[in-house]
């Protein structure tokens, strides 16, 4: 029986289909499709939550899935280092579910990350699935988006934030479902079964149920001459490959941050953090930039390195790349 396609080999035959883009355009491929303009540079991406795949709904609410929908979407313009502008919705699903709930998640999401909700569709369908299309903006004047495809060997690598926190939530979610703690379908992980005190596991559990894209972190990245990025949605290991193989870099990792409660198992190949992962030339005081722009300081990783393309070392030793793939079976 052959092996089930991996998303980048579906991307991979797309790219021999479609047409590539124009010169200063990127079409398929990266994070998000970016269209110069009269006055800056275009984003355009598009993202689907399905439920029972990117959200269980007997762990969290419709409106957690409504809420992840949106920013998975707006999390691809960040990893451009651009500012979202305006999002259509299109939502499929079977007749029993709660639509109002769902767009309460959305609605907050829109009204948190400044990406209204302009348009979008009803249909009905077997299983719910949100597909959200977001466009963003770079300002003419400024450093282009970057792309995951521009990083050089000699680059530092940084990412936003320690790593693993969001599988921990889940992992934490589905041991409350098992021991039937109530409220597990809370928004957000309220009364999931999340022990009275404990700061770190309710953390986690908003963290799987509500991720926030780093927008503010992607343009400091972007304006300060970063050469590389891509968010961590899958997972470290096998998101950083796919910048690595972008850029045609090999990748040295010294470390990997780890949020509490999250195992490094977790913090590799969990998926979901949606930091940004960052390359940025020796010359650039990544650490310095970020605290001129008032946001936290990033953590560094490791460097590129000339090859093998694509390959990623931790401590010495090579990794695999751990994290979600889809139709993997």
């Amino acid at each position: 029986m052959a092996a089930s396609p991996d998303e980048q080999d579906w991307l991979g035959h797309l790219q021999d289909r479609l047409p590539p883009g124009p010169v200063g355009e990127t079409w398929v491929g990266d994070d998000a499709a970016v269209l110069v303009a009269p006055d800056g540079w275009i984003l355009f991406t598009i993202d689907s939550a399905v439920a029972g795949v990117h959200a269980d709904l007997s762990l969290v609410s419709a409106a957690d899935l409504g809420w992840k929908a949106l920013a998975r979407a707006v999390s691809d313009v960040a990893a451009m280092g651009g500012d979202p502008w305006r999002a259509v919705v299109a939502v499929s699903g079977p007749p029993d579910v709660d639509i109002g709930c769902l767009y309460d998640g959305i609605g907050q999401a829109a009204s948190v990350l400044d990406c209204p909700v302009v348009g979008g569709d009803l249909s009905s369908a077997g299983q719910l699935v949100v597909t959200v299309a977001v466009t963003g903006v770079v300002s003419a004047g400024e450093n282009p988006p970057v792309l995951r495809s521009g990083a050089l060997a000699g680059d530092r690598i940084w990412v936003t934030g320690p790593l693993g926190r969001a599988a921990a939530g889940l992992r934490i979610l589905r041991a409350a479902g098992a021991r039937g703690a109530p409220g597990a379908r809370g928004a957000a992980g309220q009364g999931a079964g999340v022990e009275a005190g404990s700061a770190e596991r309710s953390a986690a559990v908003s963290a799987h149920a509500r991720p926030v894209p780093r927008l503010a972190a992607g343009r400091s990245a972007r304006r300060s001459g970063a050469t590389a990025m891509i968010d961590v949605s899958d997972g470290l290991a096998i998101d950083l490959g796919r910048l690595a193989d972008a850029s045609a870099v090999s990748v040295e990792l010294t470390g990997v941050p780890v949020s509490a409660p999250a195992s490094q198992e977790e913090a590799l190949g969990g998926g979901d953090d949606y930091e940004l992962v960052i390359c940025a030339p020796e010359a650039v005081d990544l650490e310095a930039c970020f605290r001129y722009d008032g946001i936290q300081a990033p953590v560094e990783i490791g460097r590129c390195g000339p090859g093998p393309a694509g390959s990623i070392r931790l401590e010495g030793r090579e990794i695999d790349r751990s994290g979600w793939r889809h139709w993997s079976g």
